[in-house]
């Protein structure tokens, strides 16, 4: 019985089917390819009036691609003679299941869309948001894009982010690098301390000001603890960091500071 059906369904509409269906292939091919030119020349506009910076044009790129591909999909159900006002019908008689299996996704993008207009970070700044640290490479219409120190892609849904405490490191223009450094009880700290002070400064990228901050932080048992903080665009934070250890090596090294030991503590009888 099936398959008398097939067959009289392929005898009868098998052509109209066919040619239907290539023609949805067809209009899938253009559409992609006319979709691909209209993103190219939207961001070409965009970056050619320079009044958007590169986050909300990726931002507004990405929701232009996905009304155009709607629109296709739309087009080509209307080629197998699905009518949009049918198909607009059923999307709203199941709003109420859509709603409740997107919400997630919908609180993303309501999400994303209040960090466009309040815009607590832009691509391109160094942030810790959602638990991750990194630098942002691009702010979607669901998720944010941020790529780890360790070179590890990242992406993080803007509700998570937007609903957490926020840290841009980009946002001012320079930075404390704090480092600590041990003396040993036998060595002056004051000594160390002016010691120390022209080798940090001379560190390149450090600024003048304001000045670095190098006091006694507290007492330890191995002895004195330094606080070692100069100050350096954000550009430059690991470098400095980095760089103000190495100093701080050679400068005790230099002076021939003992290395600190901890204290034997002594044997209960």
């Amino acid at each position: 019985m099936n398959t008398e059906a097939v067959w009289q369904f392929l005898s009868t509409q098998g052509v109209d089917f066919g040619l239907k269906v290539l023609a949805a292939i067809a209009a899938w091919v253009v559409g992609r390819w006319l979709i691909a030119l209209a993103l190219r020349v939207f961001t070409a506009a965009l970056a050619r009036g320079q009044r958007i910076d590169s986050t909300l044009a990726a931002y507004l790129r990405s929701i232009l691609s996905v009304l155009l591909n709607v629109v296709l999909i739309l087009a080509i159900l209307d080629i197998f003679g699905v009518k949009t006002t049918s198909f607009a019908a059923l999307l709203a008689g199941a709003g109420l299941a859509i709603g409740t299996a997107w919400g997630g996704l919908l609180t993303h993008f309501a999400a994303g869309v209040f960090m466009q207009v309040l815009r607590p970070f832009k691509v391109g700044d160094f942030v810790q948001a959602g638990g991750v640290t990194g630098t942002v490479t691009e702010i979607g219409l669901f998720g944010t894009t941020i790529a780890t120190p360790d070179n590890v892609q990242t992406i993080v849904g803007n509700n998570t982010i937007f609903s957490g405490a926020i840290q841009n490191f980009s946002a001012l223009p320079h930075r404390r690098v704090d480092c600590l450094a041990k003396v040993a009880n036998s060595v002056d700290p004051l000594d160390a301390i002016a010691r120390l002070k022209p080798a940090i400064a001379a560190i390149p990228n450090v600024m003048a000001q304001p000045a670095p901050d190098i006091e006694i932080l507290q007492f330890t048992p191995e002895g004195p603890l330094l606080c070692v903080r100069p100050y350096c665009h954000t550009d430059h934070y690991w470098q400095v960091y980095f760089d103000v250890h190495k100093a701080v090596v050679a400068t005790f090294g230099a002076a021939g500071y003992p290395v600190p030991e901890t204290p034997i503590a002594p044997r209960s009888r």
